[in-house]
């Protein structure tokens, strides 16, 4: 079926055909006739099926055919990078058309964003944290909405964005149009369909949850030990041009990034802790084939939509499998043949026999050729980070403890001291105050107690009667 037997708009039509595609995908064909006839939609398909297609092609037709004023469609995706990538697909099929279009999403200053939105848009697509804090107080600006995408409603759920989402709702007209697309269908996104949608039709395109046909899948069985040397090894395989490999933590994401440095293969890592422009630098590097390898934590690689990517590298095995499913979905798109392989250590063995049991599917295992099994684990500490008992005559400074030092130690060398902003600061001792002079030469403070001996001070002993005596320092 060609896109041309679809209804679309003869401007999209014709921009569609400049980005190189042919024939609709089975989740374009289900869902771009329903939307055009004005129906709320659930569409369940894996990532690099041409969902975002499926939703914006229809969109802008209906937005080109009927010209209004005030912004007519909003997206919400869970991430700033997968925002962008709507918005680069948006552009792109609305390239001979006059419409605008602005993103919201946080990690920037938010006032090119409002001052986008007061200056008017079409289309707005947007996080869902930073959208609710600009969307207050300008509530008219959203009153005229057709149209309400709700991209990745899974993973939005994960995140933890759904109070968010309700309030926005709340804020949009009710007459509106909404889609709802999804990787999984669990009990909890049923839920939330029935708050957002009115009679909705459903598109689901394959089995739910279940890995893209494309994607050939496969488990080494290692130990955590040698998960290092064993990307180290697949990399030498050229066929291995194009490689994303997830990690469980952003910490865990830059050390495999220091070993593949060290091993001189092209990386960059994208986690939470990576800005916006080192994010989005990361992933032009990575899809222009800068760098051969890109390191990703779950939540930051939500926006990755990046084509040719050769194989998948679960270098920690998720402990969910819609997790499994949207990660090795990032290769074998569009029809496309992409690998999956997964380190799994044996604490990964119950993950992986839940994911198979809900997949229906065995995951072959394998064996790297040539790699070393042998390797020793490196040596534990046998004390877990403390001291080895003490040897015969053996002299140890003791370690301070801050938490649990007796009085002596806490009057004498606990002193508190305040700024007084002129150069000398008060030392609080006993409930009073002294002065004491910074700076002196033998670096030793003036007026208080040294090393807890009763009566003495920095200066000499205290005078009779003296504040040593007012202290209880001096005799009775």
């Amino acid at each position: 079926m060609p896109f041309r037997s679809l209804g679309l708009n003869a401007a999209i039509l014709q921009a569609v055909q400049e980005t190189g595609y042919t024939e609709p995908t089975p989740i374009q064909s289900a869902a771009i006739p329903l939307v055009l006839l004005r129906r709320d939609l659930i569409g369940i398909a894996q990532t690099g099926t041409g969902k975002t297609a499926a939703f914006t092609l229809p969109i802008l037709s209906i937005l080109a055919e009927a010209p209004a004023p005030g912004i007519r469609a909003l997206v919400i995706a869970p991430t700033r990078e997968l925002v962008v990538q709507i918005e680069e697909n948006v552009r792109a099929y609305a390239k001979h058309l006059q419409l605008s279009m602005a993103t919201i999403y946080g990690g920037v200053s938010e006032k090119p964003q409002i001052k986008a939105l007061e200056h008017g848009v079409d289309i707005v697509i947007a996080t869902p944290g930073r959208l609710l804090d600009i969307i207050r107080g300008r509530e008219k600006s959203f009153a005229g909405i057709e149209f309400l995408v709700l991209d990745e409603a899974d993973r939005m759920l994960d995140m933890g964005f759904v109070p968010a989402i309700r309030q926005i709702v709340k804020l949009l007209p009710r007459k509106r149009q909404t889609l709802f697309f999804s990787a999984t269908l669990s009990r909890e996104i049923e839920k939330l369909t029935g708050e957002f949608l009115q009679e909705p039709e459903t598109v689901e395109i394959g089995r739910r949850s279940n890995p893209a046909d494309t994607v050939s899948q496969s488990v080494y069985e290692i130990p955590q030990h040698l998960k290092p040397g064993m990307l180290l090894h697949l990399l030498q395989d050229p066929k291995f041009n194009m490689v994303l490999v997830f990690t469980r933590t952003k910490h865990g994401a830059d050390r495999i990034a220091r070993r593949l440095e060290q091993a001189k293969i092209t990386s960059a890592t994208i986690h939470s802790n990576r800005s916006q422009n080192q994010r989005l630098r990361a992933l032009n590097e990575f899809r222009e084939g800068k760098i051969r390898v890109l390191v990703a934590t779950d939540i930051a690689a939500r926006g990755i939509d990046v084509d040719g990517i050769s194989h998948v590298v679960n270098y920690d095995f998720p402990p969910h499998h819609e997790d499994y499913v949207h990660r090795i979905g990032r290769t074998g798109r569009a029809k496309a043949v992409g690998e999956a392989v997964s380190f799994v250590s044996r604490e990964d063995d119950d993950a992986l026999r839940a994911l198979e049991r809900f997949t229906r599917r065995g995951i072959p295992r394998v064996k790297a050729e040539g790699f070393d099994y042998t390797a020793p684990a490196p040596p534990r500490d046998p004390n877990g980070g403390r001291r080895p008992p003490r040897r015969p005559g053996e002299v140890r400074t003791p370690r301070p403890n801050f938490q649990r030092g007796n009085r002596q130690e806490r009057s004498a060398e606990g002193t508190q001291s305040k700024d007084r902003g002129d150069g000398k600061s008060e030392v609080s001792q006993g409930g009073h105050r002294q002065s004491r002079s910074r700076g002196r030469s033998d670096g030793k403070p003036r007026n208080i107690a040294m090393n807890g001996e009763p009566g003495k001070t920095a200066g000499g002993p205290a005078k009779k009667g003296g504040i040593g005596r007012f202290l209880g320092f001096g005799r009775r």
